[in-house]
């Protein structure tokens, strides 16, 4: 038995081989000025720094997101697709009132219960 881990953080090691135990950052491809008034203005994410004019970071709940001006044209290219936990989703009308477009309706994606999700 490994000792100061439970059963389930001992599988999940098991099952990356190399101890990934979370996300640490997702990097995102913006223009760094409007991607960071829109995580920090209407997400309400904590901006962490700016490294540079083109490089700032937000606190995603625990993970970094990294908002960066593509340094090659074969990387400047839609973003990935994010989903955040929230406590009420249908408080997401707040955010239609405040200007941001949706592509759906906000919509649960899958319950997230400790033993599944970590």
């Amino acid at each position: 038995m490994a000792w100061g881990r439970s059963r389930h953080e001992r599988n999940r090691h098991e099952r990356t081989g190399i101890g990934i135990t979370r996300l640490g950052q997702v990097a995102i491809n913006a223009n760094v000025g409007r991607a960071t008034a829109f995580y920090q203005e209407k997400l309400g994410l904590s901006l962490l720094f700016k490294a540079s004019p083109g490089l700032a970071f937000c606190d995603g709940g625990g993970v970094r997101l990294m908002l960066e001006r593509a340094g090659k044209p074969e990387f400047d290219h839609p973003s990935s697709v994010l989903y955040f936990t929230v406590p009420e989703i249908h408080g997401a009308g707040k955010l239609k009132d405040s200007g941001v477009h949706f592509e759906n309706e906000p919509h649960m994606v899958r319950e997230c219960r400790p033993t599944i999700c970590g």
